[in-house]
């Protein structure tokens, strides 16, 4: 593949960006806004925000779409209004358009 290992300083951030990146907004985004019961807590809590960031949050380097493609909604009718879906446990939220019975 023509790829080679380089090592790097395992404390620099701008060494490894795709784990700097993932940890990071991982901290920022779910564990400084949770408290941590324990250990089955936090892989719980954690699975909920994977599922999250591959499939609701949108990335910058991805045109602002998400690691598992989702399809663009468009307005179904008139009537139809806009509903937030709790995701990790209602600390993050998707939106999609529903309509208004």
């Amino acid at each position: 593949m023509g790829t080679k290992p380089s090592r790097t300083a395992y404390r620099c951030p701008w060494q490894n960006p795709v784990a700097e990146r993932w940890i990071g907004s991982c901290r920022r985004e779910l564990l400084e806004h949770v408290v941590v019961f324990g250990e089955r807590h936090l892989v719980r809590l954690i699975r909920s925000y994977l599922e999250y960031y591959h499939g609701d949050r949108s990335h910058l380097g991805l045109g602002k779409d998400a690691p598992n493609r989702r399809a663009v909604m468009q307005r179904p009718s008139v009537t139809a209004e806009v509903v937030a879906l709790p995701r990790v446990g209602g600390l993050h939220h998707r939106y999609e358009w529903r309509v208004a019975a």
